[in-house]
């Protein structure tokens, strides 16, 4: 019985070593398929598509605002798509913020198969087509990471200067995150993705705004007080109350009030 347990442990270990990808990226989840757009909440958009360094090809939306202060660049979550995030949307359009959105490589429309490295090179895409084709100034640039994207948000802050960074129920690092979810296995030893979240906030000068809620079942409260005690000053961590799913439905004016005044600091009135 006990070669058993070993053999099954053993087996088990493997599994989450070999395929651990399977446990980090969601792209059909709850669909691949984008079926919504920003024109089913009223907003126009320009449905857009980028050329990343490796030859891939991104698909997203600029979404414009009136007389705009400013540009926000969305990088989501590790599950489902663009056309998912319409409530976010919605939240920073009010704001009066343009909005970059795409869909990382293997995700939606977008061509390829998702990897850290290829994630951050879909980032850096990104904001190419925002400072270069669209001439927006780093200085008006707000970035915002939400879980997974969190991390890529800091790895992009870390390597250009946006105005500010706000990071929404991200995670200090992916072995840190594994060894919480799967406390019975060496997680932390057995991760092949970094997603190294912690030590990219070392790097980053701009102001942060951490948003995390103390009830979130995936990705435990201490990392976002593990995130604001790696980062520099200005920084603030508010506190959110839900799961890691609905903490923006359930807190939606703790969350608008906390993202609206980061906004206004960071990007003065004034258009663009």
């Amino acid at each position: 019985m006990l070669g058993w347990a070993v053999a099954v442990y053993a087996g088990l270990a493997l599994y989450l070593y070999v395929f651990q990808a399977r446990f980090i990226y969601f792209p059909e989840l709850p669909s691949r398929q984008v079926t919504a757009t920003p024109a089913d909440i009223g907003l126009a958009f320009e449905a857009i598509r980028l050329g990343t360094a490796d030859g891939e090809t991104l698909a997203g939306w600029y979404i414009p605002a009136p007389a705009a202060r400013g540009t926000l660049l969305y990088l989501h979550g590790n599950g489902g798509n663009i056309g998912h995030r319409l409530v976010q949307i919605e939240v920073f359009h009010r704001l009066g913020l343009n909005i970059l959105i795409v869909d990382y490589r293997g995700y939606g429309a977008s061509s390829g198969k998702p990897g850290e490295e290829g994630t951050y090179q879909d980032a850096l895409a990104a904001w190419a087509y925002l400072t270069q084709e669209k001439r927006r100034r780093p200085d008006r640039i707000v970035l915002f990471g939400e879980s997974l994207g969190g991390s890529i948000a800091a790895w992009l802050a870390a390597r250009h200067t946006p105005a500010g960074l706000i990071l929404y129920a991200s995670f200090t690092s992916v072995p840190e995150l594994a060894q919480a979810l799967y406390p019975m296995f060496p997680a932390s030893r057995l991760a092949r993705y970094r997603y190294d979240t912690r030590a990219a906030l070392g790097s980053v000068r701009s102001p942060l705004l951490i948003l995390h809620s103390p009830d979130d079942e995936i990705i435990p409260f201490s990392h976002g007080q593990g995130l604001r005690t790696a980062a520099h000053e200005p920084k603030r961590l508010v506190e959110l109350r839900g799961g890691h799913n609905d903490a923006l439905l359930l807190s939606r004016e703790v969350y608008v009030q906390a993202v609206g005044a980061f906004v206004r600091t960071v990007v003065p009135a004034g258009a663009e």
